[in-house]
């Protein structure tokens, strides 16, 4: 291994342990939010373990820079963090969050006529979503809803649900999303008379 490539490994370390400080997170938390250990967390911390691409990606979606910026980031500098969009499914997400487990926040812009068809799904966590602009389509359960701008919607993602842009405009939403169940505060619901299925609310 040539003598640059030794140094950017071994700036790795450094980075890390200044990222997870900068946004005030603990390996615990940091362990639920990537399933790493603990203990490996602090060996890539402190230099006694060799970074690994299958350690290091989901260490740069925790802490949402890139892979680049994790590894090519001196050991002392500013310490602050451009947070990236990124794009899946035609869906652009922009992280807000500054710090790994516990609730996360993105911003979230998805294209018009994008993922037409619902195809529902479920995983683990608690979803709190805020229309910014255009019209959100809900389906969640036997719920088909249309949100408009101010409007908010939160569910169990355990329940099968999908949700995408309604009409020919994008629509841009905030999302809150707990791993772990953890709900937003703030509890907001469609009004009664947006409320019903598809066919009512258009």
């Amino acid at each position: 291994m040539d003598d640059q490539a030794t140094q950017v490994l071994a700036s790795v370390g450094p980075r890390l342990r200044a990222l997870r400080r900068q946004r005030d997170t603990t390996l615990t938390d940091l362990a639920i939010e990537t399933g790493i250990s603990i203990s490996t967390l602090s060996r890539l911390e402190s230099g006694e373990r060799r970074p690994t691409l299958e350690l290091l990606l989901p260490l740069a979606r925790a802490y949402g820079v890139t892979l680049d910026q994790l590894v090519d980031a001196p050991p002392t500098g500013d310490p602050r963090v451009t947070l990236r969009p990124i794009t899946q499914h035609g869906m652009t997400m922009l992280p807000l969050t500054r710090r790994a487990g516990g609730i996360q926040a993105y911003k979230l812009v998805i294209p018009a006529d994008q993922r037409r068809d619902p195809v529902a799904q479920t995983h683990d966590g608690y979803e709190w979503l805020y229309v910014l602009n255009g019209r959100l389509r809900l389906v969640m359960g036997e719920h088909d809803l249309v949100l408009s701008p101010g409007e908010a919607a939160e569910f169990d993602t355990r329940v099968p649900h999908w949700f995408g842009a309604d009409g020919t405009e994008p629509v841009e939403l905030l999302s809150l999303f707990g791993r772990q169940g953890e709900r937003a505060h703030l509890r907001a619901r469609p009004e009664p008379h947006r409320q019903g299925n598809r066919s009512s609310a258009q």
